[in-house]
């Protein structure tokens, strides 16, 4: 049967659509048109797929009671999570939800697989056999990484005893396993396959941990694209081939250009904690003086001030505080000081998480500077406002070839004349480290949360 000419233009019209998401994504000014645009795309290939999925997967659709369920179950779920979720639990979000497409494709592959028996052709069997096992690795490594993430589990990477050699045997396992498979399908060996491939997933993501956590999130995602692809290969859909193409492609240049901003290949990213001299753990906190400084302190130093750099992390989204920073900086701005925002590419727990934030608040994006962009002029800067980030300003990635982030380029807030930190307490960062720059005789430390920190300091600016 010829398919219809509606249908192609619809699988078109849908392709279209992924490729402007993607460029939309490419900037935090047309990430909403981006996201928009994938979203229709996406309504328009499950429409297709659903009311000509004769076309799609071989025969009529059956079991028609069972996949509206489905469909409302899964609308309702994903509803209400996206409403509900926090911006300082989106990166959770985005690693559950990854899984949830790479393991859902991997049931996808074995169910054809079982279907189809020894029927398919050996490229067939093939892409089934990649996707179950890529599929497989994405789903187990992004339950994870959500448990890290959420703290269900320890944040720091976990080396098991003789990891590096498990880890090596596992993969050479599963590769074995997946060429046998093909050469001779059986179910027994799908589901030691399954099983290989559930545990390479776990076993790789295991010694992650940190601030490597946001490269392992991109990693994931191109699997799942790629696993995805795969899929349509086998299931003949143009369009799961389009969307997983577009999402391991993109997925993989991002992972790579998160790992060249870590200062290290991926394979240290992985593979890294196997290798790592152990830490001298740093004096207890209340050990070593700091100087403590009250929001009116921080007022007047900010007023005085030619040039001010503020430096967002993971603690300006746990407190919400988008609006309340953007207002002080509004009111720095009304007094003719200067200000920007320095952007770490990994600052926070996902790519662009510190972008997204602060779009949230309508920040203006001429004020959002890159790392590389806006590190040359901490020297020329009176003060440097670290609101809840301490990794990616800690100088041991500089200084110290011991440290777990040790060559990970860094804001170098310590260049700058004076240093205020807005912190909760003296507990270290992600990364489990301790930050010199916290006991530098310039750096000011403002205890508290963000919010109440920054409300004040706003309300002690104003009166002066």
């Amino acid at each position: 049967m010829t398919t219809p000419t509606w249908v192609r233009l619809a699988e078109l019209g849908a392709s279209v659509l992924f490729i402007l998401a993607l460029k939309g994504l490419s900037s935090p000014k047309s990430a909403r048109r981006g996201n928009l645009l994938g979203a229709a795309g996406a309504t328009i290939a499950t429409a297709v797929a659903f009311f000509y999925g004769q076309e799609f997967f071989g025969g009529p659709i059956r079991h028609l009671p069972l996949i509206l369920i489905a469909i409302v179950i899964g609308s309702v779920i994903g509803w209400i999570a996206a409403r509900r979720v926090q911006m300082t639990q989106m990166p959770q979000m985005v690693a559950l939800f990854n899984g949830v497409g790479g393991g859902a494709a991997a049931v996808v592959s074995t169910i054809e697989f079982l279907s189809a028996g020894n029927d398919e052709s050996v490229a067939a069997l093939a892409a089934t056999v990649f996707t179950v096992v890529v599929g497989s690795v994405s789903f187990a490594g992004s339950i994870l990484t959500f448990m890290k993430l959420q703290e269900l589990m320890t944040s720091r990477p976990v080396v098991i005893p003789l990891g590096r050699y498990i880890t090596s045997l596992a993969g050479v396992a599963t590769i074995g396993a997946a060429a046998m498979l093909i050469i001779n399908p059986t179910q027994s060996l799908l589901y030691v396959l399954l099983l290989l491939s559930l545990s390479m997933g776990v076993l790789l993501v295991l010694p992650v941990g940190g601030a490597d956590v946001p490269i392992v999130i991109s990693l994931l995602n191109a699997f799942t694209g790629l696993s995805v692809a795969a899929s349509g290969y086998v299931l003949g859909n143009v369009l799961l081939i389009v969307a997983g193409t577009l999402v391991g492609a993109s997925g993989t240049l991002l992972t790579r250009m998160m790992a060249q901003a870590m200062g290290r290949p991926l394979t240290n990213t992985l593979f890294g904690a196997f290798t790592a001299k152990a830490t001298a753990a740093a004096g207890p906190a209340e050990d070593r003086p700091v100087k403590s400084a009250s929001p009116e302190d921080v007022a007047i130093m900010l007023a005085y001030a030619r040039k001010v750099i503020i430096v967002p992390g993971y603690g300006l989204a746990v407190a919400q505080a988008q609006n309340t920073i953007r207002e002080l900086v509004e009111l720095l701005g009304a007094k003719g000081i200067e200000v920007d925002y320095a952007i770490h590419p990994v600052a926070g727990r996902m790519p662009g998480h510190m972008n997204v934030l602060l779009a949230e608040a309508n920040v203006p994006y001429d004020q959002l500077k890159e790392m590389d962009e806006i590190n040359p002029e901490f020297p020329a800067t009176d003060v440097a406002l670290v609101v809840g980030a301490n990794d990616v300003v800690n100088p041991a990635a500089r200084d110290d070839k011991t440290a777990p982030i040790y060559g990970m380029p860094i804001l170098n807030v310590d260049q700058a004349q004076q240093v205020v930190f807005l912190k909760r307490s003296m507990r270290p960062g992600f990364a489990g480290i301790e930050n010199e720059v916290l006991f530098d005789p310039k750096t000011s430390l403002l205890f508290g949360d963000a919010k109440e920190s920054l409300t004040k300091v706003v309300s002690a600016l104003k009166g002066l």
